[in-house]
């Protein structure tokens, strides 16, 4: 079980992404066309793209990551990495047709383009998020003592 600070906070955001992220795909999944009643969703997804993302993947990144590579796990840490890459180059092409769609400013053509974006985006997403609670979570428990958890989580709340 996850008894460290850190991965407690991970795991509480990675549960609210794929909540989210199901939300989407259900949205995705049944709309061919755009429906203004799903501006709130999206804009959801926009904080997601814009906020979340980037902070949780740095604070991995710069923190976790090299943690694991000094703890023997560094092949699982560059597959890590090269998902987070992965995953912010959907999120750069999603993110504009994302915004405009939160908007209600969207065409029929940026709907088409979005779709397939935003499916992208949650499967990637969701196999990251499983992975990472399969094999970086219950590492920190091990990389992290308790003065370095209580320090990191703090941080990561302040950021």
């Amino acid at each position: 079980m996850n008894s460290s600070q850190v991965s407690r906070m991970l795991d509480d955001e990675h549960r609210a992404n794929i909540a989210l992220l199901g939300q989407v795909e259900q949205l995705l999944s049944r709309s061919p066309r755009y429906d203004p009643a799903c501006a709130g969703l999206l804009g959801q997804l926009v904080r997601l793209l814009e906020n979340d993302v980037d902070r949780h993947f740095a604070f991995e990144e710069e923190q976790l990551f090299p943690r694991m590579a000094e703890g023997g796990d560094g092949g699982m840490a560059g597959l890590l990495q090269e998902e987070h890459d992965a995953i912010r180059e959907v999120c750069a092409e999603l993110l504009p047709l994302a915004r405009e769609a939160a908007k209600g400013a969207i065409d029929e053509a940026g709907w088409s383009a979005l779709r397939p974006l935003g499916m992208e985006l949650v499967e990637r997403q969701v196999a990251h998020i499983q992975k990472e609670t399969m094999a970086l979570l219950p590492l920190l428990d091990d990389l992290l003592d308790e003065e370095s958890d209580r320090e990191l989580a703090f941080a990561y709340s302040a950021a």
